[in-house]
């Protein structure tokens, strides 16, 4: 297995050439399915949001078999998503998680919106999305009443995705000590619809 710092770079340098419209060739795909047809070991695992728009194996360029990914509308990090991650950390070896936002997100949106009108999200389902994520945009809403909705929105995904960063930190202690003692990394990204690039900006090495 690839140490955390090594994945990083991958999806790095596989988001660059997605940004640039050059994807691998996926000719061999038939010869890569046969060769995990027994085993698999992700080089990263992706917390992601359901938007059709932000598909983890596309925008970073990965093949089959490559990534571990979970999604759910807002990346929000509840306790199937944890139970997910803790499942892959100690099955298969992966040492990298990254949380992944993206930029006009509809769910975000729709928790501001909600806490603007304080009102629930209408069923229960729903409300354990939203409902954790409208704790995290009503200091932003505090903040700076009257803020361009834009620019309220982009400070809101990324504090969501902080946050998730840290429930996961806080709720898990297979993740914590891993991270802790064995070389596991965490980091919060955010992908833009604008440009197709992805900007690490939580939890990320200097090195880096």
């Amino acid at each position: 297995m690839i140490s955390a710092q090594q994945a990083l770079a991958r999806l790095k340098e596989g988001n660059r050439r997605f940004a640039a419209g050059l994807l691998r060739d996926r000719s061999g795909l038939a010869e890569r399915r046969e060769q995990l047809r027994g085993q698999q070991a992700p080089s990263a695992i992706i917390l992601g949001c359901s938007d059709s728009r932000v598909p983890a194996e596309l925008i970073f360029d990965q093949g089959l078999g490559e990534l571990f990914v979970i999604r759910v509308a807002g990346n929000i990090t509840g306790p199937s998503q944890i139970g997910s991650i803790e499942f892959a950390v100690t099955t298969f070896g992966t040492r990298l998680v990254v949380v992944l936002g993206h930029s006009r997100c509809g769910a975000i949106e729709e928790a501001l919106k909600q806490a603007v009108e304080t009102r629930g999200a209408g069923s229960a389902s729903l409300e354990s999305i939203i409902g954790l994520i409208r704790p995290v945009v009503q200091p932003l809403l505090d903040e700076g009443p009257g803020e361009d909705s834009d620019a309220l929105t982009q400070r809101a995904v990324r504090a969501n995705v902080r946050a998730s960063v840290e429930r996961m930190r806080h709720e898990s202690d297979i993740l914590a000590a891993l991270e802790r003692d064995d070389g596991l990394l965490i980091v919060g990204a955010e992908y833009s619809l604008d440009t197709g690039l992805v900007a690490f900006f939580d939890g990320v090495p200097e090195d880096h």
